[in-house]
Formats: structure tokens, C-alpha cells, sequence
């Protein structure tokens, strides 16, 4: 993970680091809110902070014939699925499709996201359980995944949501367990989804 990398901008921002000087627009450098809408740079494999004006061509099309894709904001709430296939060694992770037909998963940890390659053949049988998985835009989708503790969660999330929780666990992670504060900090995570979502 570089210093300028999207993770590293939002691992900061959360950690108040960015506060005083405020979000500017990635394009236009305008000051952006911040519930403010990202876009997904695919040639650099980036999410970049948008305002308002530079969003809405996006929304209605105007650049869409460029690398820059405005990340969506639904959140849909799946039933429960076995994502045993999918060789989650952890509770909590996101699974990314990507628009050469892989898949990638990341769990948090408080280093960073480590991630993998998912298994062609193991994506597809999860997704035949779950049609709605088919529906998930590449690159700037996932399926989020928290089966941690008494927990379950399987979501299909922006990526942005995803960078946050990111984020989340590497602010509140303290020593080699996670320490009193991570854990609540995710419930708080998942229960501000559950009051935002979406569907189609």
C-alpha cells in the first residue's frame, strides 16, 4: 500500500488526519461534503473523491466512454450463503469481481487488506446459490462477507464501503486480538448498513 494509495487516503481521513484542510475533488479540486460520491479510476485502479458537478456527468452519462466509473450506492442484504467454497479463512471479508472475469477477495486486518485470487469454479457455484451475485458491477462492487462471532452478514456493497471497513480496522485494532474497540467499531459498521441500504 503507497502513501497516496485510495486505502492510505481513507486509512487517514478516518483517522482525522485530513480534518482541518478538508475532501477536495479529485478532478476539479473543488471542497466536497462529506457524504460526497467516488469515482473508480480504471486505469490506475484508484477511487478518487468527487463533487457534486464532477459526479453528475457520471450519472448522466456525459463521460462514460472514459476510464472513470461512478461507484454505486445500493447496499442489498443477501440471505445467508455458504461462502465455505470461496476459501474465506476469516469471518470477515469482500469479494470483487473484476472485468476480466476475476474475482478477488480482501479480509482487513490491522496491516492493511491482504487479499487473494478466488477460485474461477468456486465463485460460479456460489453465485448459482445467488443469482443476485451476477448483478454485481465490476470494480466498483462486492460482495461483503461477516460471519464472525455471532454475526452474519452477506452483503452487496459499494466499493467504497468496503475501503472504509478497511480503514475502520486499522484505526480501532489494538495489539495481537483486536483489542476492546474493533469489534463494536464493526457491529457499528454493519448496523449503519442495515439503516442505510438499498435495493435495486
Amino acid at each position: 500500500m503507497t502513501a497516496g494509495s485510495p486505502l492510505a487516503r481513507l486509512i487517514r481521513a478516518a483517522a482525522g488526519d485530513r480534518a482541518a484542510a478538508g475532501e477536495r475533488c479529485d478532478l476539479c479540486a473543488a471542497d466536497v461534503p462529506d457524504d460526497h460520491r467516488h469515482l473508480y479510476d480504471g486505469e490506475r485502479d484508484e477511487v478518487l473523491c468527487a463533487c457534486r458537478p464532477c459526479s453528475l456527468l457520471f450519472v448522466r452519462g456525459a463521460a462514460s466512454e472514459g476510464h472513470y466509473r461512478l461507484i454505486p450506492q445500493r447496499r442489498i442484504r443477501l440471505p445467508p450463503l455458504d461462502t465455505e467454497p470461496l476459501g474465506v479463512p476469516v469471518g470477515l471479508a469482500f469479494f470483487v469481481p473484476r472485468t476480466d472475469g476475476t474475482v478477488v477477495a480482501h479480509y482487513p486486518s490491522p496491516a492493511g487488506p491482504a487479499q487473494w485470487e478466488v477460485d474461477a469454479a468456486a465463485w460460479q457455484r456460489v453465485a448459482t446459490a445467488c443469482p443476485r451475485l451476477t448483478t454485481v458491477a465490476p470494480d466498483v462492487e462486492a460482495l461483503l462477507v461477516n460471519t464472525a462471532r455471532a454475526l452474519r452478514h452477506h452483503w452487496i456493497v459499494p466499493i467504497d464501503d468496503c475501503l472504509r471497513l478497511v480503514a475502520l480496522v486499522r484505526q480501532e485494532w489494538r495489539g495481537l486480538s483486536g483489542g476492546a474497540r474493533v469489534w463494536p467499531a464493526i457491529e457499528g459498521f454493519f448496523a449503519d448498513l442495515t439503516t442505510a441500504r438499498s435495493t435495486p
